[in-house]
């Protein structure tokens, strides 16, 4: 999941916390102002009632006056009863019981049941004890919280959709400097080294990055360079004396006069000296291929004529080699058969294949085939040779890495990491599906040229 995604998904997570319990409260103290409200025009009707009933005196007429004056509530009665001298009475409606012992003690009770209200309180007077109980209906009130909860269920979904819309808008300019970051990094690679993010404004964490990163590139920098000097100075330096041996070695078997013995041991002097300068041109070319890429020629190349190359020098190589190169999924179009690279790397990468297909399958034919589809060229060798023994074809594209299976066949274990490492260079994959005593395959991909 990508990190704006996240952000939004957070954003709109705490959005919509923070909603609920917004409506939860207001619709809350809404009802609490609304019932709260209704009680104490209940209470007052209690009051009144009690003193309408149950003092006989003068001011009943003015208590009634007032009474009157009194908006009417719709279902509005009014219970009073006199306790007998044992506490006890009739209970003129059926309430909870702890409606009543909330009487008893002293307090206001309340009660409510659907959109009935009930209120009551005990009166001690002169003439004895009394419970006055009041009864009204607020149908309005229920049907005010039902209107406003439509109305926060109303505002609520459109918050969420503006939330989720004010996320993804947030997010997008908050990971917009990274986004730039990303864009700025990816176009900066093997071949271009010295390029370098711009620096961010401000003191923030994305200016702290950008400033990690161009650190970072100044170090890879220097050590791309400290390898590719090493590697000519290698290069130089170790093939000038390599020569010089194998020339006087041949100088030393044209004089005539050597006994058999001499002449043995300077051939195996020679033969040495050869594997030694294959073996040192492999590691240099191992080297080179996992460098910067500048002085490696790029061009487009088209890999069907590549191929044709290919197997001309392998033939050269091995002449009992029998190839057989399959045209029949070529493209129509031949620009889907040009990609960007180095032409002598990629001979080189593919030689290796081929060659060691015939190697290990002891000259028996190989199949080359080439195709292209949804931008990538794909090249398959098989053969019908050994096979890697499944447990250890993870481990054949490691450096000097020889399969169990291979003790016959001449080989360093250099051909196939320099092979990967050129396929890579090249912005490529290799895939291998082998089978032990069966044969293998192997699967190059390489991008189409832009």
């Amino acid at each position: 999941m990508k990190l704006q995604t996240k952000i939004t998904l957070l954003f709109f997570a705490i959005s919509t916390v923070g909603l609920l319990l917004m409506n939860a409260a207001i619709f809350y103290f809404v009802s609490e102002f609304n019932f709260e409200d209704f009680f104490k025009r209940l209470e007052a009707r209690v009051r009144f009632a009690a003193q309408i009933k149950i003092h006989p005196d003068g001011r009943t007429a003015v208590y009634k006056d007032a009474k009157t004056r009194l908006d009417p509530l719709i279902g509005e009665r009014d219970f009073v009863i006199k306790m007998n001298v044992d506490s006890s009475f009739k209970k003129p409606i059926n309430l909870p019981p702890e409606f009543y012992n909330t009487l008893l003690s002293g307090r206001k009770a309340r009660h409510t049941y659907k959109n009935h209200f009930y209120s009551g309180e005990l009166f001690k007077t002169p003439y004895g004890r009394y419970i006055v109980i009041a009864e009204a209906v607020d149908p309005y009130g229920y049907k005010e919280l039902h209107e406003l909860r439509k109305i926060l269920i109303v505002i609520f979904v459109i918050s969420l959709v503006l939330s989720y819309i004010i996320g993804r808008i947030f997010s997008h300019y908050t990971i917009k400097p990274i986004r730039a970051l990303i864009r700025s990094v990816k176009n900066i690679s093997a071949t271009n080294l010295h390029m370098r993010v711009e620096a961010a404004k401000g003191k923030d964490e994305i200016a702290e990055l950008v400033s990690t990163f161009n650190n970072m590139l100044n170090r890879l920098e220097t050590a791309f360079e400290t390898q590719n000097n090493f590697v000519s100075n290698a290069s130089h330096e170790l093939r000038t004396p390599l020569s010089i041996i194998s020339g006087e070695t041949e100088l030393l078997l044209a004089k005539k006069g050597l006994d058999p013995e001499s002449i043995a041991n300077v051939k195996a002097i020679f033969n040495e000296a050869e594997k030694l300068e294959n073996i040192l041109t492999s590691l240099l070319g191992l080297a080179q291929s996992g460098f910067d890429g500048k002085k490696q020629n790029w061009q487009l190349i088209r890999l069907d004529e590549l191929i044709i190359t290919v197997a001309d020098s392998v033939k050269k190589i091995a002449p009992r080699c029998m190839i057989d190169i399959d045209f029949s999924a070529l493209p129509e179009d031949e620009c889907q058969l040009q990609t960007e690279g180095n032409v002598n790397l990629l001979h080189l990468a593919l030689s290796n294949i081929v060659l060691n297909a015939c190697k290990y399958s002891s000259n028996q034919p190989v199949s080359v085939k080439i195709s292209s589809s949804e931008g990538a060229i794909k090249i398959i060798v098989i053969d019908k040779g050994i096979g890697i023994p499944i447990k250890e074809q993870q481990h054949i594209f490691e450096p000097f890495f020889r399969a169990s299976n291979t003790g016959q066949f001449a080989g360093h274990g250099i051909g196939l990491p320099l092979t990967l490492n050129i396929i890579k260079l090249h912005r490529g994959t290799i895939n291998i599906i082998s089978e032990e005593q069966q044969g293998t395959e192997m699967q190059i991909l390489l991008p189409v040229a832009e």
